[in-house]
């Protein structure tokens, strides 16, 4: 295995439309949600460990989750935990993270990988990364996996690649936002265009040099402290310093910026399992297509429905179609799947009525 290669898990997220499973002190990251034996971020952890030596993985975090990582993943020591003191978004986080790693080893390469994806072909998966690190190693590279869309995703912002070649690691002409359900439609049909995943590969190197160009402040702030990182007085000059880090995504902060970016389209399947939408399509369902998890039920004249309880619990269901049922503790949710979007308001206004102890 390669000491050179490392990957930053990133596990801060709230997940708040898997509600009420998902909790600010408990988020899906730390839940098995497929009911498969292994929590999410254990999946992840075990799938980049394929590749990665485990001692090169490092965990991004909120500081309120490091107990659940070190809890989840024992085999993780506390240098690998990188707390984030407060919540700015995806680009403070890597480039810490880079820089901590730069100064570790000088010639890594990393991938950067959300904690709170499924992907069941880890195989094509360790292939398809590796293509993306033998690419970095050698070229000033900036490189993301793209999945291939397989319908007119209106919730996934798109990668538009050079449409000029059949190479398996093509240039990105641009990112482009989330579409409406017709310019959706006009991506896929034109064949060049990739959901965007949030997967990035390149060298220490070459990013922390992008930051430098495309995120002066930002790289100017993170870069003053690089004398404490990895020793005690790292955690003294975070505390302090990490909050006044702009609040703002890799992708805004560097890819959009970049003009050395590349996409290898992923071939392996992925779900981002935001929803409790996406949660049902990857569950198997019983006769009336209904996706179950944990409970035992009887259901009559319902179907499409998403149903989680607790270990065992019967549920009585009549007459519902396409509903999503989870009871958790002190909260029941029965809302319609249509809607489940609007789980993140739903959860505020719960919040504003009973008290936050129920987010």
């Amino acid at each position: 295995m390669n000491k050179n290669y490392y990957a930053i898990l990133m596990a801060g997220g709230v997940g708040s439309r898997f509600w009420p499973i998902s909790t600010q002190d408990f988020p899906k990251q730390f839940h098995d949600m497929l009911g498969t034996g292994d929590t999410l971020i254990q999946k992840t952890f075990n799938r980049l460990a394929d590749l990665i030596p485990k001692e090169n993985i490092f965990i991004l975090t909120n500081k309120r989750y490091n107990d659940l990582v070190l809890e989840q993943l024992p085999e993780v020591t506390e240098r690998q935990v990188v707390l984030e003191p407060a919540m700015r978004n995806t680009a403070p986080c890597i480039l810490y993270a880079s820089l901590k790693i730069q100064k570790e080893n000088p010639d890594a390469v990393m991938i950067v990988a959300p904690s709170d994806h499924w992907i069941e072909d880890e195989k094509t998966f360790s292939k398809n990364v590796q293509q993306a690190f033998d690419f970095c190693s050698t070229n000033n590279a900036l490189m993301t996996l793209g999945i291939q869309p397989t319908f007119p995703n209106t919730g996934y912002g798109y990668i538009e690649s050079d449409k000029g070649t059949d190479a398996t690691i093509k240039s990105v002409n641009q990112f482009r936002e989330k579409p409406n359900y017709q310019t959706a439609k006009e991506f896929i049909n034109q064949g060049n265009f990739l959901w965007n995943a949030g997967i990035f590969m390149w060298s220490a190197k070459t990013v922390i040099a992008t930051f430098k160009k495309n995120q002066p402040e930002l790289y100017a702030l993170f870069e003053s402290g690089i004398e404490t990182y990895n020793t005690d007085l790292e955690n003294t000059f975070i505390k302090e310093n990490y909050p006044k880090a702009e609040n703002i995504s890799v992708d805004y902060a560097i890819m959009e910026k970049s003009n050395n970016v590349y996409v290898i389209a992923a071939e392996f399947d992925w779900n981002d399992l935001g929803t409790w939408g996406s949660l049902y399509d990857k569950l198997d369902k019983d006769g009336s297509n209904n996706a179950v998890v944990n409970a035992r039920v009887l259901t009559e004249a319902s179907s499409g429905n998403m149903i989680r309880t607790k270990e065992d619990k019967i549920v009585v269901v009549d007459g519902l179609k396409d509903y999503i049922i989870v009871d958790k503790d002190e909260v029941l949710l029965i809302f319609p799947k249509a809607k489940e979007q609007d789980i993140k308001k739903v959860l505020q206004s719960v919040k504003n009525k009973f008290g936050e102890q129920y987010g």
